[in-house]
């Protein structure tokens, strides 16, 4: 698999999950195997650095270092692998007012994906986001 894309419809206004999604201190409430990210500067935007600690169970944790990419308030967030393989898309949707969606896109230039996003991954957003 090379690509991978998702999507998830969530009951909030499309402000209130861009602005979740792309602030660090929430990445781990919703992707199980990130225990800390930060980044470079804040507010975010193109060339900002996020740095995310993966820790898999039963694994070594690392920390991977993503570059923002594109960045568009409320529409986009982009970002890349510091080797520049990985490639990482959230695309927003306004539906209604109260009402967004969310596409998860992810690629490699070459090679698999070693990990990618599963449905649950976006239904656990889904949940944060829906309490």
């Amino acid at each position: 698999m090379k690509e991978n894309r998702i999507k998830v419809v969530i009951k909030k206004p499309v402000k209130t999950v861009f602005d979740f999604t792309i602030d660090p201190k929430n990445t781990p409430r919703w992707i199980e195997v990130i225990q800390e990210e930060k980044t470079s500067d804040w507010p975010v935007q193109i060339g900002t650095v996020y740095k995310s600690y993966y820790k898999p169970k039963d694994k070594p944790g690392i920390w991977n270092e993503y570059l923002v990419t594109d960045f568009v308030t409320e529409k986009v967030f982009e970002l890349a692998a510091k080797d520049g393989n990985y490639h990482v898309r959230y695309a927003y949707t306004p539906l209604s007012i109260n009402e967004t969606e969310v596409e998860y896109f992810e690629w490699v230039d070459t090679g698999e994906l070693e990990n990618p996003f599963s449905k649950e991954t976006l239904s656990n957003l889904q949940a944060v986001l829906e309490r």
